[in-house]
Order: C-alpha cells, then sequence, then structure tokens
C-alpha cells in the first residue's frame, strides 16, 4: 500500500529540485560556483513562490495517466492523452512549445505526423533524453515497493516518446523511486534500478561508474559532493562534446550519484545533485524525488516546501492549477483501488477511465 506521507514526499522533492536547478540548467559546475557559490535555494517567482520547469508539470501530467487508467495503461492510452492534453492545446492557441525538451517537440511532431507508439518514440532523433526519466517518478509511486511493475509502466509511456537509452533511463527512476517508497536504503534503491535495464546499455554503465565514484555508501551520514567527486564524476559519464545536457545515461548517472553521497537525506542529496551542473533541474529532481520518497514528507526542508505551489502551466497548460501534494495523494488513492478492487492482473485493461472532471476542472483553470 502506498504510504501518503512517503508520495508526497516524493513529488515535493521532485518540484524542489526541479526549481533549485532551473537557474543552473546547462551550466558547468565552475560556473555555478562562480555565480552562487553552493546554490541551495528555489527559483521564485514575483509571488515569492517557486518557479519549476517542465520537470514538475510533465510529472504531473504521469500523475494524471495513473489516476485515470491505472495499471492497466497502455502506450495508446499515453499517445492520446498525449494529442488530448498537449497537442491539441497548441493548436487552440499556435505558438511556440514553450518550456519543453527536445524528445516532447519530437514527440508532438511524430503523433502530429500521425505515427503511433512504439514509431512515435523511435522516429523522432532524441529518443535519448532524459525527458521520460524527469516524469517517471509517479510510476514508483503508484508501485511502490515493486520496482519491476514500475519499470514496466514507464516502458509503456516510454514508448511514445523514446527509444532506447531514453527508455532505459526512465525505467530505472522509476524502479528506483519504487523501492526508495519502501525506506530502503540507497545502496538497495540503485541496485533496484540496475536491475530492470540491460547492463551492458549506456545507462547501465554509466550508472555503475557514478555508483563507484560516490562509493556504494551504507552509512547515514551525507556527504555535500566535493570538487574531487565532481571531476571524477564528470570524466567518467558526461559527454563533454555535446552541447546538450538532457542526456538520461548522463542525467541519471549524475543523480543517483548525488542521492547516494547524501544518504538520502533530500537537502544533500538535491544540492549535490544541482552543483553537479549540467542538466541541473532534472538531475535534482531526480534525486529529490528519490530522496523525498525514502524520507517522507516531513523529509524535505520546510522553507523548500512552503514556496511550492499549485502548477503555473508554463510548460503544459494542462496541468496549471495542480499541486503537487494533491496529485501525490491522488496517486496514492488509485494505487489504494489497485489493491482493493477486482482482482486484475497487470496490464488488464480497464473497460472505461474513472471520472475526468477534476482533471479537465484543473485543465479550464476552475
Amino acid at each position: 500500500m502506498v504510504d501518503r506521507q512517503r508520495a508526497r514526499g516524493c513529488l515535493l522533492g521532485l518540484a524542489a529540485g526541479d526549481a533549485l536547478g532551473r537557474p543552473a540548467e546547462n551550466l558547468a559546475p565552475e560556473e555555478i560556483a562562480g555565480r552562487w557559490g553552493r546554490l541551495t535555494e528555489l527559483a521564485r517567482g514575483p509571488d515569492g513562490m517557486a518557479v519549476g520547469t517542465d520537470d514538475t508539470e510533465y510529472a504531473l501530467f504521469t500523475a494524471f495517466l495513473l489516476e485515470t487508467y491505472g495499471s492497466a495503461l497502455s502506450s495508446g492510452d499515453v499517445a492520446r492523452e498525449w494529442r488530448r492534453n498537449i497537442i491539441a492545446p497548441l493548436d487552440e492557441r499556435p505558438g511556440p512549445m514553450r518550456g519543453a525538451g527536445f524528445s516532447e517537440l519530437g514527440t508532438v511532431q511524430a503523433l502530429r505526423r500521425g505515427l503511433e507508439p512504439p514509431l512515435s518514440g523511435r522516429w523522432q532523433q532524441h529518443g535519448w533524453s532524459d525527458g521520460l526519466a524527469m516524469r517517471a517518478a509517479p510510476y514508483g509511486v503508484f508501485a511502490a515497493g515493486e520496482p519491476a511493475e514500475a519499470a514496466r509502466l514507464a516502458g509503456v509511456d516510454g514508448a511514445v516518446s523514446h527509444g532506447g537509452e531514453g527508455v532505459h533511463g526512465g525505467r530505472a527512476v522509476a524502479a528506483a523511486v519504487a523501492l526508495a517508497m519502501t525506506g530502503a536504503p540507497p545502496a538497495q534503491v540503485i541496485d533496484a534500478a540496475l536491475a530492470v535495464i540491460p547492463a551492458d546499455s549506456w545507462t547501465g554503465r554509466t550508472v555503475r561508474a557514478s555508483v563507484r565514484i560516490a562509493g556504494a555508501r551504507r552509512s547515514a551520514i551525507p556527504v555535500i559532493a566535493d570538487e574531487r567527486h565532481t571531476a571524477d564524476l564528470h570524466e567518467a559519464v558526461v559527454v563533454r562534446h555535446c552541447p546538450w545536457a538532457d542526456l538520461a545515461p548522463e542525467a541519471v548517472a549524475l543523480a543517483f550519484a548525488a542521492y547516494l553521497l547524501g544518504a538520502g537525506e533530500v537537502e544533500v542529496s538535491v544540492t549535490n545533485a544541482v552543483n553537479l551542473g549540467r542538466d541541473a533541474d532534472t538531475t535534482a529532481a531526480i534525486a529529490g524525488a528519490l530522496a523525498g520518497a525514502g524520507q517522507g514528507e516531513d523529509g524535505v526542508p520546510e522553507r523548500w516546501s512552503a514556496r511550492i505551489g499549485p502548477a503555473r502551466g508554463t510548460c503544459l497548460r494542462a496541468v496549471a492549477g495542480r499541486d503537487v501534494r494533491d496529485a501525490a495523494d491522488a496517486l496514492a488513492a488509485a494505487a489504494r483501488r489497485e489493491h482493493t478492487g477486482p482482482g486484475r492482473a497487470p496490464g488488464a485493461r480497464r473497460e472505461q477511465p474513472r471520472d475526468q472532471g477534476g482533471w479537465r476542472a484543473c485543465r479550464r483553470g476552475i
């Protein structure tokens, strides 16, 4: 059964990491140090509340998919909801797709061309991105204690937007969150992630390299990533010649290292990830989701959680007004329905999705 406090901790940790990393995205560690010393406080808007990115908003979209379809979710369902909630609003009000990553842009193009999964994920050229990894944490919340099931669900979603390494990264994050939701120690959490991806994959290799550098720590004492950790991690997993930092094998490995060094403590794990640079909002969101799932809502610093309000809908208009706490509660309720309702094998179809009135009202800003 999903622990509501851990569910909230996971999504609050994700949102906090996203907001903390936002101003540091695509920066090198030395640039971050030059601007902030060590970045530890969330980016805020004029209203004093945290300003997140597509990481938080697409995670809220994932939560909606699970609330609606549960374990019966299919790639066809995901593609249909992309068309309804992502593409249709763009068609209603033409303009740039703000705040989206390469994989989201590529997926929209593929679906507009009429492609269906898995071709929609394989056709576009950014299937290796961390776009699935950034939104995969809700699968781990929903399938708490079941890493293989969480990975399966992430793969169902990933077939729409990713191929190969992008799917591996999402599966790894989902499985890790699922075990973190049980309170397992970080070393075991990362072992669960490695168990659901091919050992000889790019993602498998970078994660194992990051674990070696961070150390297979079993201590409860968090460690702040220092210059040596940063240099070694960048040497082992960062693709320096690539002008973009949203590579799933790189981002997932950095996030796991930050979490492992932080011994699963939310603040140290998240700030470690941000100050490693590169795709800082995504790596910090992943590290925050893992640590928050393990520590629960009370483990997220109050000065951060107090600044996290409803999504602004800047990147994904369909989630405007949705709060991560409400999404966490709904995920816990959806998982409870799965366990207490009539028996159904994983992947079996529901005849009808549940009533979506609350989601539609949220989308309309009511």
